[in-house]
């Protein structure tokens, strides 16, 4: 009795772990929906009048913060695929939730290669502007002759060339970490997605498995329904064989009787 109460113990524990966990991770897919969606306007926002350096920054840290909700809700679900689901409404509950993370995270990822696409743009199109300005700071021993000879307002204009194409400098290297950075993420997506993908293929394979079972089970019961009719049969007509056989053997008495009394 004691076994029996700890048993049902541990089953509703693994039976709240299930519904905490899947709660959780129905929480983040939709955050994730949500970080997407706002990371795709932003993204149509590129190369555009509306681009600016604020908000390649949102950008960015709204695309880190996804990053890690996704690895997080990604160790999750794939605890949640391993846990025994226990009865029809448990799988059902685990199939929408990895059927959603994948649509989602999909869509993540075309976010973010269409963010990487858009930056490798700018950095092809701001390297072909430094090629044709040319390096600012190769200044040779005749140009720094004329430089002491220009006027105060040239002076000032090349000062301001010069603080501008740093700051093309600094924006150019740090758009190349955010492509280094956002094929990193896409890495880590694809590999996500193998395991994933890896993880609910052997699901796949075990419900195979289960269904195949339950056939065979299926098709045993009517084997047996069947053996059973025929043995029924077979009984219903031995038993009118020996009522007939009853009946032959008294009318055989009656006449035997008949037959001496007569005597």
């Amino acid at each position: 009795m004691e076994t029996s109460y700890q048993g049902g113990v541990v089953q509703e524990e693994a039976s709240d772990n299930f519904q905490r966990l899947s709660s959780t991770i129905a929480s983040n897919i939709k955050k994730i929906s949500q970080n997407v969606s706002s990371m795709s306007k932003m993204v149509n926002q590129l190369q555009t009048p509306q681009d600016s350096h604020e908000l390649r920054n949102q950008l960015r840290q709204i695309q880190n913060y996804t990053q890690k909700l996704v690895k997080d809700t990604s160790a999750m679900l794939m605890e949640l695929m391993r846990m025994p689901a226990d009865g029809a409404a448990s799988r059902l509950t685990r199939e929408r939730l990895s059927d959603e993370y994948m649509a989602t995270l999909n869509a993540f990822q075309t976010t973010q290669r269409t963010a990487a696409q858009k930056t490798k743009d700018d950095v092809k199109k701001v390297k072909a502007q430094s090629i044709n300005i040319g390096d600012p700071f190769a200044i040779s021993s005749n140009n720094e002759e004329q430089l002491v000879e220009m006027s105060d307002t040239n002076v000032r204009k090349q000062e301001q060339l010069t603080r501008q194409t740093e700051r093309e400098l600094l924006e150019l290297e740090e758009r190349e970490r955010d492509i280094q950075q956002l094929e990193s993420d896409i890495k880590d997506v694809n590999q996500i997605f193998k395991e994933l993908g890896q993880i609910i293929h052997d699901q796949g394979a075990v419900v195979d498995s289960i269904e195949s079972c339950v056939e065979y089970a299926s098709q045993d019961v009517e084997a047996a329904t069947q053996e059973l009719r025929q043995a029924a049969t077979y009984k219903n007509k031995l038993r009118k064989k020996k009522v007939y056989i009853a009946i032959v053997v008294a009318i055989i008495i009656c006449i035997i009787l008949i037959l001496a009394f007569h005597h």
